[in-house]
């Protein structure tokens, strides 16, 4: 079973798996409904051309192609966690939640139940099978591309009814392939990061699906001084120095937000430092437990360059992550993610920092 989105990455993974023999079927995820999240346009995620295209390509491959409504099931683990994480002062992904939850929970679950050995993704990342039947995940030979980042939580489980057919090319090629199939996605272009949030102003969608309003409160000194007013601690990130609606004498940045408080701490670019952190909900790949510390490259953020770190797991579900040099903007909510040249350790959901 194929999750066909309609772009041209999924379309070519059906494509080269028929290649190798293997008897395919194209599902399309319904994850939302444009009412849901506020919009009446038909080109965003999930809409009627995305649905058109994994159809139209699943035509010309001869396979069967069939839409899965899982609109409950992501606005339950995506938009409802995604709300409730910045609500509590956090900046979460929630396309790791979607795949987490959805992709490879649920979708799996519905091809295991119709009798499908694999589901397949567009997805560029590797899988591989030790000799002692243990399932890793490497990176995509295209570094470019890789996106292991976010797919660090699948189980050992997920991994061996998961095949990622581009895991070895690069994007030029896999378009190169869609226009020799006659794909009308072929020249299609990449998706958005966050799918359900099409102008990009999260607090005004935290507002609509939340129905809490983002109450105006004071921008703080490190010292706790009253510097001014902010506008809602949903509007702020870490890190922040643009589109804070005042004027300083020097350049001032988001280093800080106490939702219980409603403040936003800002300080200097000295302040967004952070030489530890910790992680929990945390998913190990290499071994079931870190039985010692381990030397470790860490990511914290999609498109970071990889950072070299000690791991420590100091807890069943916590990890610890201390980096050889400070770290600038480490956000919780986000992912840290754990690598061994292309092997992907692990990761989890970070909930503090320090320095």
């Amino acid at each position: 079973m194929i999750a066909m989105s309609g772009g041209v990455d999924s379309s070519v993974a059906a494509c080269l798996l028929l290649s190798q023999n293997f008897n395919c079927v194209g599902v399309t995820m319904k994850l939302f409904d444009n009412e849901d999240i506020g919009v009446e346009r038909d080109d965003v995620c999930c809409s009627l051309r995305d649905v058109e295209d994994a159809r139209n390509a699943a035509h010309k491959l001869g396979i069967p192609h069939f839409v899965f409504n899982l609109s409950r099931d992501f606005d339950e683990r995506v938009i409802r966690r995604f709300v409730e994480t910045y609500l509590r002062g956090g900046t979460p992904n929630p396309c790791i939640d979607c795949n987490r939850y959805v992709k490879f929970e649920k979708l799996l679950l519905r091809a295991l139940e119709a009798g499908n050995d694999y589901i397949a993704t567009g997805h560029y990342a590797r899988t591989e099978r030790t000799s002692s039947g243990r399932y890793l995940l490497r990176k995509a030979l295209d570094e470019n591309k890789d996106q292991s980042y976010v797919l660090y939580s699948m189980t050992q489980a997920q991994l061996a009814r998961t095949l990622f057919p581009l895991g070895a090319m690069r994007k030029p090629d896999v378009r190169e392939v869609a226009r020799a199939h006659g794909f009308r996605n072929a020249s299609k272009p990449d998706s958005q990061d966050i799918c359900f949030v099409t102008d990009g102003v999260y607090a005004d969608f935290i507002e609509r699906n939340s129905g809490q309003p983002c109450e105006p409160g004071n921008f703080i000194d490190t010292s706790g001084n009253v510097l001014g007013r902010h506008g809602g601690v949903v509007r702020y990130t870490i890190g922040q120095r643009r589109g804070l609606g005042m004027g300083f004498s020097r350049r001032m940045y988001v280093c800080g937000k106490n939702v219980d408080q409603n403040t936003v701490t800002l300080g200097d670019e000295s302040d967004l430092y952070s030489k530890w952190l910790y992680a929990n909900e945390i998913n190990l790949i290499v071994s079931d437990t870190l039985n010692s510390p381990m030397r470790v490259k860490a990511r914290i953020r999609y498109r970071q360059s990889e950072q070299m770190a000690t791991v420590e797991q100091v807890k069943a579900d916590i990890i610890r992550v201390e980096f050889d040099e400070p770290q600038r903007s480490v956000t919780t909510g986000q992912a840290v993610v754990l690598y061994d040249g292309d092997l992907v350790v692990g990761g989890g959901t970070i909930t503090e920092t320090g320095i």
